[in-house]
């Protein structure tokens, strides 16, 4: 288990009603199966997984306040979607491109759509930097480097995730993800469309296709409407055997608009700033690229769980500390 060490949190804000009987999170480390679960009152709601053979660390299952696992680790089309993921094409010192977001067929072709380890291109756990749970509240900091043909680094990552209680089985993901170009200069090649700042991947319970509903903070709905539109934040919420649950992905406020990529099947997520997102630039050696989200995991629709209110709250308060 994880050490216990925080200080009190500020969960009140963005809970659902009163925290008379204030929830506990808790975190279990298994170094052997290479996985983090996160659980609030002895309930698992996530979990970070993040194996040497593996292609890219990512998080799943993810559940909703109902139990259910809101997202898919790996589905046809597109099996190098990771559930909930990090991921990006670049280049250093002029080199070939490196590819993590499609890391998975950089590895042994296993069958006629199957590849397992190595992988040439891939994106590897490190360590855990602080792992602490206390009340309502833990911190999970990871260091990462992302590497090509053999263990060679191409970039450093760090990751701090603060996850919230909030009572009634709800729950608040504030993820900071930070690139560092430690090892020379990087070029970010990614198209507009193939990158992951983070990507999400619905379960098809949830998706579009089986009636699940996208709504931007502008009041936009569907695919159409939404995808590679400026926005501050995205809601993906369904009704699943009789239960509305969904989750919501807040971008941050950085000075600069994000369009965001969504998907009827199931994928969404924020861009980069318009200057850095389907243009090429480079960070030079020392230097460093940030994105903060908040991911909420709610019940009710995106007005039932108000997401709007949240989301203002979110912006308002320091819980990334």
């Amino acid at each position: 288990m994880c050490n216990i060490l925080l200080a009190g949190c500020l969960c009140a804000m963005l809970a659902a009603g009163p925290l008379n009987n204030p929830p506990k999170l808790e975190l279990l480390r298994n170094d052997k199966a290479s996985q983090l679960h996160v659980l609030i009152d002895g309930r698992e709601v996530l979990v970070y997984l993040y194996g040497k053979t593996l292609d890219l660390p990512h998080y799943w299952p993810m559940n909703s306040p109902s139990g259910k696992n809101m997202l898919v680790q790996q589905t046809e089309p597109y099996p190098h979607h990771r559930s909930l993921w990090f991921a990006d094409t670049v280049r250093l010192n002029g080199g070939r491109e490196v590819s993590t977001y499609n890391a998975l067929y950089s590895g042994q072709k296993k069958g006629p759509e199957t590849y397992g380890p190595p992988f040439r291109d891939h994106i590897r756990h490190l360590e855990f930097t602080r792992c602490e749970a206390k009340d309502s509240r833990a911190v999970i900091e990871t260091k990462l480097v992302w590497e090509m043909d053999s263990h060679r680094p191409v970039l450093e990552e760090r990751r701090h995730l603060v996850v919230h209680a909030l009572g009634e089985n709800e729950y608040l993901l504030d993820i900071t993800f930070k690139l560092i170009a430690t090892y020379g200069d990087v070029k970010f090649v990614s198209d507009a469309v193939h990158y992951a700042w983070p990507y999400i991947r619905m379960h098809p319970l949830f998706n579009e296709k089986s009636g699940g509903i996208i709504t931007s903070n502008n009041g936009a709905t569907g695919q159409e409407a939404t995808n590679m539109k400026v926005a501050l934040w995205i809601d993906y919420s369904n009704t699943v055997k009789g239960v509305t649950e969904g989750v919501a992905v807040f971008q941050w406020p950085d000075g600069q608009e994000h369009r965001w990529l969504t998907r009827e099947y199931g994928t969404f997520g924020p861009r980069r700033p318009d200057f850095q997102s389907g243009k090429s630039f480079t960070l030079k050696k020392g230097e460093s690229i940030t994105q903060r989200v908040g991911i909420l995991i709610h019940s009710g629709d995106v007005e039932t769980g108000r997401v709007a209110e949240r989301y203002q709250q979110y912006i308002k308060v320091e819980w990334g500390k």
